[in-house]
C-alpha cells in the first residue's frame, strides 16, 4: 500500500488522524509523520480514527503503541476508534485493546476525552493537513 496519506484533522479541538484501509510495513513510516504532526498541534493527545482499517501489521500496532507511550510521557493520550472485526481481534490477541482505549465510533473517543479532560473545542474541524 504505497503512496498513502493520512489526513489530519481538528475536532473539538483535537487532532484526528484517519488512517488508511490498510496499515503494514509499506505506510507505517507515514502513519508515525501524520501521528507526530498530530500530537504537535495540541496537548499530546490525539484521537486516531481507523474506523475505515481492515489490517493492521505488527509495523502498524508498533507505531501505535510508541505514539501512546510519548503521548503519556507528555501529558497526553491516544485513543483509537476501531470498528472492523480484523483490527479488534488483532489488537485483542496482542492486548492493545486494554493497554490503549479505544472506541466504535469518534463521538465515543471525544465523549471520553471531555470526561478525561478539558476539550471544549469548536464542534467543527478547523484545519486539515496530510501526512505523506
Amino acid at each position: 500500500m504505497t503512496g498513502a496519506s493520512f489526513l489530519v484533522e481538528m475536532v473539538r479541538g483535537v487532532p484526528v488522524v484517519a488512517a488508511s484501509e490498510e496499515i503494514d510495513i509499506t505506510n507505517a513510516g507515514v502513519l508515525r509523520a501524520a501521528l507526530l504532526q498530530a500530537a504537535a498541534q495540541g496537548d499530546g493527545t490525539l484521537v486516531v480514527d481507523m474506523s475505515r482499517t481492515q489490517f493492521c501489521d505488527s509495523a502498524g500496532l508498533n507505531v501505535l503503541v510508541r505514539a501512546h507511550k510519548r503521548a503519556q510521557a507528555q501529558g497526553g493520550e491516544v485513543v483509537l476508534v476501531v470498528s472492523g472485526d480484523a483490527v479488534l481481534r488483532i489488537f485483542a490477541v496482542t492486548g492493545i485493546d486494554h493497554l490503549i482505549p479505544n472506541f466504535a465510533s469518534l463521538e465515543q473517543a471525544m465523549r471520553f476525552l471531555r470526561r478525561t479532560s478539558d476539550f471544549a473545542g469548536a464542534a467543527l474541524p478547523r484545519e486539515r493537513t496530510h501526512s505523506r
